[in-house]
């Protein structure tokens, strides 16, 4: 049996709020890096992100009062139109390609990216699916061949945009919540490794890929060519030192440093805040996490757990994979530092999931 609690569990609140607001504000300060650059409006970027903000807040509310069981319910027409709504990108009237990549849909004056609306599908539906086949996991059946056929689904999907980041998020979020759920480890272990193949596959076959991997592996082989990104981050990381340069002190921000406000972000926020300050940026996504956990496993239904638990997994990999990347840690990426980095679309799918674990809070056993 389980009752309706009348507020969202406090600490999660603080967390999403904390790091909504640091988010935003750090953008702001590297969003000044444009005023250095041509074709760039700082005015304009800066209120479109405003814009997402706010209707990120709006779906916030709307997911934390609509009870989260109607999302069990709609699983599957959840996940048929996210899949629907990325097939679109096949349409070139409604595609805007950028880098190489066909991973935008135009709408109007905005651009959205479909690959974000899958990874909020994919959790909703493998979660759902866990909830009816809760007593036949440990099958392969009912546990490791489900999993298998819709990554295979969206594999296709996400490698015709030649998206693999967002197929990695949504693989270790699917494989953390599937072990969470029960499956067996060793099951597990086989579409892991089928991961890991699938993996070196595009970094043999694909261009890009492979120039990520041998960047990483020799960053200094070309610093004003393939290395340049990496090395002017670590500059920008350095210069910070231990307490940073101060807010809106970035000197890397202006001219050097590409994409400022995208895949740069924490690269800028290290710079102006230091090494204590990037501690603290990451103490806010572990305690968002951690809270989330602490949701999931107080959740009257195993849905409503593996929800919560797999909305803070996407977070933390996606978001940690950013860091990573900028450190030097991990190849680089195009993944977004979420609740930071500049993307409407991004910024609105993160709160949104968070709205979810928020009403899922709500309720406990």
């Amino acid at each position: 049996m389980s009752y309706e609690r009348s507020k969202i569990d406090r600490f999660f609140l603080i967390s999403v709020i904390v790091l909504t607001a640091a988010g935003f504000t750090i953008f702001l300060s590297a969003s000044l890096g444009l005023l250095a650059r041509d074709g760039a409006n700082f005015v304009t970027v800066a209120t479109k992100q405003g814009i997402s903000l706010l209707i990120g807040v709006g779906f916030f509310i709307f997911f934390s009062r609509v009870k989260y069981t109607w999302l069990r319910k709609s699983a599957l027409f959840i996940l048929i139109g996210a899949i629907v709504v990325n097939l679109l990108l096949f349409v070139p009237a409604l595609t805007m390609h950028y880098n190489g990549a066909s991973r935008w849909l135009i709408l109007g004056p905005l651009t959205f990216q479909p690959s974000e609306l899958l990874k909020i599908a994919f959790i909703i539906y493998l979660a759902a699916w866990v909830q009816f086949a809760r007593e036949r996991l440990s099958t392969i059946r009912f546990g490791l061949l489900p999993y298998l056929i819709i990554m295979s689904v969206l594999c296709a999907l996400l490698l015709v945009q030649s998206d693999t980041d967002t197929l990695v998020i949504i693989a270790v979020t699917g494989l953390a919540m599937m072990l969470v759920a029960g499956v067996k480890v060793r099951h597990m272990s086989i579409a892991a490794a089928l991961l890991v193949v699938l993996v070196l596959g595009v970094i043999l076959f694909r261009p890009y890929a492979l120039q990520r991997v041998k960047t990483y592996l020799n960053m200094n082989a070309d610093t004003q060519g393939s290395s340049y990104q990496i090395n002017q981050s670590l500059i920008a990381i350095g210069s910070g030192q231990i307490t940073g340069r101060g807010f809106g002190q970035s000197v890397q921000k202006f001219g050097y440093l590409p994409q400022p406000t995208d895949d740069s972000i924490f690269a800028v926020q290290a710079e102006e805040f230091g090494f204590v300050g990037s501690i603290i940026l990451l103490g806010i996504y572990l305690m968002f996490a951690a809270s989330a956990f602490r949701i999931g496993t107080r959740s009257p239904d195993i849905f409503g757990g593996l929800l919560a638990i797999g909305m803070a997994v996407m977070v933390i990999v996606e978001s940690f994979m950013n860091i990573a990347a900028m450190l030097g840690l991990i190849p680089l990426s195009g993944v977004p530092l979420l609740f930071v980095s500049h993307g409407g679309s991004a910024l609105i799918i993160a709160l949104m999931t968070a709205g979810m674990v928020a009403n899922v809070s709500k309720h406990r056993k």
